[in-house]
């Protein structure tokens, strides 16, 4: 696609420095990686809110939308009834992508914007599908022993006990009881629904719902599954990566600092930084 070099007006009447594009979503995606680097470059010395950040943004944001119609195109089998509502997630990804990403990252945009996009949609499915989040091998295990269950209560005319549903599947009941647990995480109650029984405790019990009986959330418990998750992640790093991290967020040392220390140049320690966090972050995004 050829694009017009004519660059659109300011309120001012002052041109930009930006090219004209007439459909940013026709652009070639060739084409669409040269115009990134320049718009993202455009970007980084605007002002928020005036009319030519709004114009590089948006044309960003359009310029890019095929990135998340194929991240998109692997869910396509969930039908059609969904995917609006996925692109739609996938596009906040692609914003958010989009307003986080720096050239001084040296990576191709495409590949820092796909793990966002993907991020959001697994989050999409994490909070419609289930109501409390799950490993992936216990929300596997729970349509199999659904299915499990279906075909033993249709031979034995009655409901599968733990034991028959552990030597149907040929698993410990250990994993059966962990299974069926894990399966309560797929729906959830209402905390405003009535206590059973409230209104046969008295007038004072009559008005009582299941969030009066709630303790409230523990603001460390994100802390402490967000650490968990990181763990792991920590161990794919070498030794020197494990030093960096261990320098600039455990002891919160300056980049200067941690480059007199490894004998590096604070832009070296900047690069290197940047490329861990990406990693890190990375996994963290595509954990199932």
């Amino acid at each position: 696609m050829s694009t017009s070099l004519q660059a659109p007006m300011a309120k001012s009447g002052v041109p930009t420095a930006l090219p004209e594009i007439p459909d940013p979503r026709r652009v070639a995606p060739k084409d669409a990686r040269a115009l990134n680097r320049l718009f993202f470059d455009r970007l980084q010395v605007l002002d928020e809110g005036t009319a030519e950040y709004q114009y590089a943004r948006n044309t960003l944001i359009e310029m890019n939308l095929s990135l998340v119609q194929f991240a998109a195109g692997r869910y396509r089998s969930r039908g059609d009834g969904q995917m609006e509502d996925i692109l739609q997630v996938g596009t906040i990804g692609l914003i958010k992508a989009i307003d986080r990403f720096e050239l001084a990252r040296e990576v191709e945009f495409t590949s820092f914007a796909i793990p966002y996009i993907v991020g959001e949609i697994k989050r999409f499915f994490r909070d419609t599908t289930w109501s409390v989040h799950v490993p992936r091998r216990l929300q596997e295990l729970r349509v199999t022993l659904a299915k499990a269950k279906e075909h033993l209560a249709t031979t034995l005319d009655r409901d599968a006990t733990v034991g028959e549903l552990a030597e149907h599947l040929a698993i410990s009941e250990e994993e059966v009881v962990e299974g069926l647990i894990a399966s309560n995480g797929y729906t959830a109650g209402s905390l405003d629904l009535p206590v059973d029984g409230a209104e046969h405790e008295g007038p004072g019990a009559a008005g009582r719902t299941q969030s009066d009986l709630t303790g409230d959330c523990d603001p460390g418990m994100e802390l402490v599954d967000n650490l968990q998750s990181l763990a792991p992640l920590l161990e794919t790093l070498d030794e020197r990566e494990r030093a960096i991290v261990g320098m600039r967020f455990g002891q919160e040392m300056t980049q200067a600092e941690i480059g007199d220390h490894l004998g590096l140049s604070q832009m070296h320690v900047s690069r290197l930084l940047s490329r861990i966090v990406a990693k890190l972050r990375e996994g963290m995004l595509t954990e199932d």
